[in-house]
């Protein structure tokens, strides 16, 4: 019921019943629609949710019903991107609005996009896992875990339309892909979904087909297992070869393993499309940017402004835990972390006392140090490293001071040795915008 990102729940109608004519129905139609390279459109959704949830009982914590609450608004232009060689599907897309709102129990969740990377490239691979990235800046990891959760429309709209003729009265499963989609389920169980071609319409002037989206899909969801029940509408463009609506009635059930209920989502959700404007997302506008992934447009953006620090990581490592004026990164392939610890200038040590408390750590820890670098230093950057064994494994530690007026930050990574020339590359790259953003008391 894509209850992680808000969109799923049944709008009021869209089209008042007053204003469609239904037309005489000839024997078949062709009801589809292409996403060749280039292809440009609009999209916009709508979602609003509520529910509760049955929370279990904790270490002196009663068990109780929490209630749930959201909802979204999206919208963007699209433009279909050439597949890269591992055949994922791609667009670009220039987003107007972007923004979640969440509150379970007494806790808000929000979620936008900063103006400066509203324009994004979205893959798909063929197990359906979404993932963005910008040509105009790093983004950070809710921004990337926002837009991951939303539809991919060639997908959708391909799988919810016939493979081949269909006349009033026809109906066919919804494809997989697309159930995954609407869902958010990783996994499906049992069940699916299917369209019915209902009628052809005239709406102010348009030949609409109009068709009814009906089942009940169960699967595992990033909540856990879930059976969602979906009802809806959807509208195809004949004449312009375009699915232009959607609007969804759906209540999703999430379920223990046993498969008892123990919570309940109800919700509406609304997409529409139509042509874009003149000036979105052209062929000019588009032709010098760089639309693959590389190391450099796919960097993530950390910034914590209670803690004073702020920098780009690459995507191969992630953010860890914060304590106290602490902050670690973990590499999440190859092993190894980080550790940054923001100080007062008072408390910034020299290179030379922190090369000598860097050996005197290995030595705490039963190591032996077999080579030291003699530390480097900048105007605001002093670095050095040395080649070590921790308990029976080789590895190269590297360390930095960063140092400005109000304070500063020690650096301390720990990298296997048999990895340390490409994860040396990743400690250059986050020391390089490695910033202090307040002063350090």
């Amino acid at each position: 019921m894509r209850s992680h990102t808000l969109s799923f729940w049944a709008v009021i109608s869209v089209f008042s019943m007053s204003a469609v004519k239904i037309l005489a129905q000839p024997a078949a139609y062709r009801l589809s629609e292409s996403f060749p390279a280039g292809k440009r459109y609009a999209v916009e959704a709508k979602v609003e949710m509520s529910g509760q949830v049955n929370a279990p009982a904790g270490i002196g914590q009663p068990a109780k019903t929490v209630q749930t609450s959201g909802s979204s608004a999206i919208s963007y232009a699209e433009r279909v991107l050439p597949s890269d060689a591992d055949r994922s599907s791609k667009v670009l897309r220039q987003y107007r609005e972007l923004n979640f709102l969440r509150v379970v129990g007494d806790r808000e969740q929000k979620a936008d996009v900063r103006l400066s990377v509203r324009r994004m490239v979205v893959m798909r691979n063929t197990a359906g896992v979404k993932v963005p990235f910008s040509p105009d800046g790093p983004l950070t990891w809710g921004e990337i875990d926002a837009v991951r959760t939303d539809l991919f429309v060639p997908v959708l709209v391909g799988g919810l339309l016939p493979v081949k003729d269909v006349k009033p009265g026809d109906d066919w499963p919804v494809a997989v892909a697309a159930v995954t989609d609407l869902t958010e389920m990783g996994k499906i169980v049992e069940g699916g979904l299917k369209l019915k071609f209902v009628s052809v319409v005239n709406l102010n002037g348009k030949k609409l087909a109009r068709l009814a989206l009906t089942g009940t899909v169960t699967g595992v969801t990033e909540d856990g297992p879930s059976r969602q029940t979906l009802e809806g509408t959807a509208y195809f463009d004949l004449d312009a070869a375009l699915l232009s609506h959607l609007s969804l009635n759906g209540i999703q059930e999430l379920l223990d393993p046993t498969g008892k209920v123990v919570g309940k989502i109800t919700g509406r959700f609304l997409l529409t499309r139509k042509p874009v404007g003149a000036d979105d997302l052209t062929d000019k506008s588009v032709q010098n940017l760089e639309l693959k992934p590389t190391s450099e447009n796919t960097l993530l953006f950390y910034n914590n402004s209670d803690l004073g620090v702020r920098f780009v990581y690459p995507r191969s490592w992630r953010v860890g835990a914060v304590q106290g004026n602490q902050v670690t990164l973990e590499q999440t392939r190859k092993g190894g972390g980080i550790l940054i610890t923001m100080e007062p200038p008072a408390k910034l040590p020299s290179a030379e006392q922190f090369l000598v408390e860097a050996k005197d750590q290995v030595k705490i820890l039963n190591g032996k140090v077999f080579a030291a670098d003699k530390p480097t230093k900048s105007a605001n950057l002093d670095r050095f490293g040395l080649d070590a064994e921790i308990k029976g494994k080789k590895v190269r530690l590297a360390y930095a001071i960063l140092r400005n007026t109000d304070g500063g930050a020690t650096f301390a990574a720990r990298l296997p040795a048999s990895d340390a020339a490409e994860l040396v590359r990743d400690v250059d790259r986050i020391l390089k915008d490695l910033e202090v953003t307040k002063a350090i008391r």
